[in-house]
């Protein structure tokens, strides 16, 4: 049986589009891969706004906590994504294949502007899962 695929979505602060693109990637995969998220600079809290927008579509991430990025997270990562945060050249993960999504910053954002994020954020999950899990991923990523 295959090893389960692992992904590593990274910002600075591990409190919004790193939090949203972990919590859609669990949620769609269901178990057939895991993502996990980190920052380089962990806030105190998850966006409050973030956590509101998730809410919005049945994902609750409230208990979720910002996390500091370790060299043992990395360890069996698949793919790690970084968030448009520049945090390219402090990143570990340039040792796994990744690639940049140059999303916008929800902090301090208005709902609606957080709301265009996290959608741009499922999108791009969705697309993702489909590369990791090929066609096992093809029934996931159209679940909603």
């Amino acid at each position: 049986m295959d090893r389960m695929k692992k992904v590593l979505f990274v910002c600075v602060h591990n409190s919004g589009r790193s939090q949203m693109a972990e919590a859609f990637f669990n949620y769609y995969t269901s178990g057939k891969a895991t993502a996990i998220s980190a920052g380089i600079q962990p806030a105190s809290h998850v966006d409050h706004t973030v956590v509101e927008a998730m809410k919005e579509l049945g994902i609750d991430i409230s208990s979720n906590r910002s996390k500091l990025l370790t060299p043992e997270m990395m360890e069996g990562v698949d793919k790690a994504v970084t968030m448009g945060c520049g945090v390219e050249g402090v990143c570990p993960a340039t040792f796994v294949p990744s690639e940049d999504w140059q999303l916008e910053d929800p902090e301090g954002k208005p709902i609606e502007k957080v709301r265009e994020i996290r959608d741009e954020t499922e999108a791009r999950v969705k697309i993702l899962i489909q590369e990791i899990l090929g066609k096992r991923g093809e029934h996931v990523a159209t679940a909603i």
